[in-house]
């Protein structure tokens, strides 16, 4: 495994350098005896509550371009603490990345509140997404039965994703809003057919077509 050393402290006092440099010595001890190779250690002070650090933001970069695969930590507080910590944790786990501590001398074992938590957060996410496909059918099935048949008018519905789906159809848009569609309906028919856009910029550009109109 290729993993990330990371150590935190919460405050920049000159005393604390000690603890990032024992926290380091620890990782790379545990790196060697799981047989992991280090391939960055980053190290930062900052609150635990703060999720908008530099050196989180650096190793969830590093871990979405696939460059490592493990994070090592003294524990899990060294990640974050209160909701932070959890969100982290969460973010990691979706990413499929190992989770290597001191504390435990392996791989990270949740407390039992903790997984918990993290399994609410896991069915709250799954019910998110069954109400966001539940959305797209309902527009889908909508706008047919009004007469819509986006397969004679969406050109690109078997393309792959690109940054021509923002250049959105505007013609659909207006036939869709003819039939009586809201914006958050006519947004989720439209992501239905590949084309990745939300209410409110569905209802823009209704707004700046109908101005342009209006000038006309």
């Amino acid at each position: 495994m290729k993993a990330i050393i990371y150590s935190r402290v919460s405050t920049d006092k000159q005393i604390q350098e000690t603890s990032l440099k024992r926290q380091q010595e620890e990782l790379r001890k545990l790196a060697i005896r799981h047989h992991i190779t280090i391939v960055r250690t980053i190290e930062e002070k900052a609150s635990g509550y703060e999720l908008e650090r530099d050196g989180i933001f650096e190793l969830l970069e590093l871990f979405s371009n696939g460059k490592a695969d493990c994070l090592l930590i003294q524990d899990e507080t060294r990640l974050g603490r209160g909701n932070t910590k959890i969100a982290l944790l969460h973010q990691l786990e979706r990413m499929n990345i190992s989770i290597y501590t001191v504390m435990h001398d392996g791989e990270l074992e949740l407390s039992e509140s903790d997984s918990m938590v993290m399994q609410i957060v896991g069915i709250v996410e799954e019910y998110q997404r069954k109400i966001h496909n539940a959305k797209i059918s309902r527009g889908i099935k909508k706008a047919m039965a009004n007469g819509y048949t986006p397969g004679n008018n969406l050109s690109r519905i078997n393309q792959s994703p690109g940054r021509e789906r923002k250049e959105l159809p505007i013609e659909e848009i207006l036939k869709l809003r003819d039939r009586n569609l809201t914006f958050d309906e006519i947004a989720h028919t439209l992501t239905g057919f590949g084309y990745e856009v939300s209410k409110a910029t569905v209802h823009r550009r209704y707004q700046e077509y109908q101005k342009l109109e209006n000038r006309k």
